[in-house]
Parts: C-alpha cells; sequence; structure tokens
C-alpha cells in the first residue's frame, strides 16, 4: 500500500516540530478534484517552536518544512499555528471556506 501524502506531511511536521498538537485534513474531497485526491489540507499546528513567532514567520517555517509537497502534488495548504498557550485560549479552528470551483474533474 502506496504512502498517502497526509501522512508525509504529518510525519514531517512531527519530526520539525515536536507538536503538543498536530492535525492533518485532507480537504480534497470539497474542492472540484477527481475522487481520493490529495490536493487540499488543513493543518492545525501547536508548538513551542512558535514562541515569539508571528503568523507569517510560522508559515514560512511550516513551507519551508513541506516545500516538497507545496511544489508537486499539494495544491492548497490551510495553516492554523498556535503556541500552547495560545491553543488554550482557542474555542475552535475556524471552518475551511466551500470551493470556489475548478476543473479537477
Amino acid at each position: 500500500m502506496p504512502i498517502m501524502i497526509k501522512d508525509e506531511i504529518n510525519t514531517a511536521l512531527q519530526v520539525a516540530f515536536a507538536p503538543q498538537t498536530l492535525r492533518v485534513e485532507n480537504e480534497s474531497f470539497r474542492h472540484n478534484v477527481p475522487e481520493g485526491s490529495e490536493t487540499h489540507f488543513k493543518v492545525t499546528l501547536v508548538s513551542e517552536a512558535f514562541s515569539g513567532q508571528r503568523s507569517v514567520k510560522r508559515h514560512q517555517s511550516v513551507y519551508a518544512v513541506l516545500k516538497e509537497w507545496l511544489a508537486g502534488p499539494v495544491h492548497a495548504l490551510a495553516l492554523h499555528t498556535y503556541t500552547p498557550d495560545e491553543w488554550d485560549q482557542v474555542a475552535a479552528v475556524p471552518a475551511s471556506p466551500d470551493c470556489r470551483g475548478g476543473t479537477g474533474k
């Protein structure tokens, strides 16, 4: 059985950030892509590594870790990055927007 892109992303982020919480969600089914695609992901990542960093720096560090996937199979990546203290204050991770179309099928 081939390794899924979702699992590869999960492993890469685990290694890079030693997260307290990590959720990698394949949201491709919500978009106009072929069934079974792994092209659109939502990542919720809580790590001490983000302490003292602004959102842009956090996202840049995640993009750097995932550059191989972003240059290839991953079309969209929604990032929600928090420190553990910020995570304790979060009521809910924002919902992803609905697909606005496309010609994936």
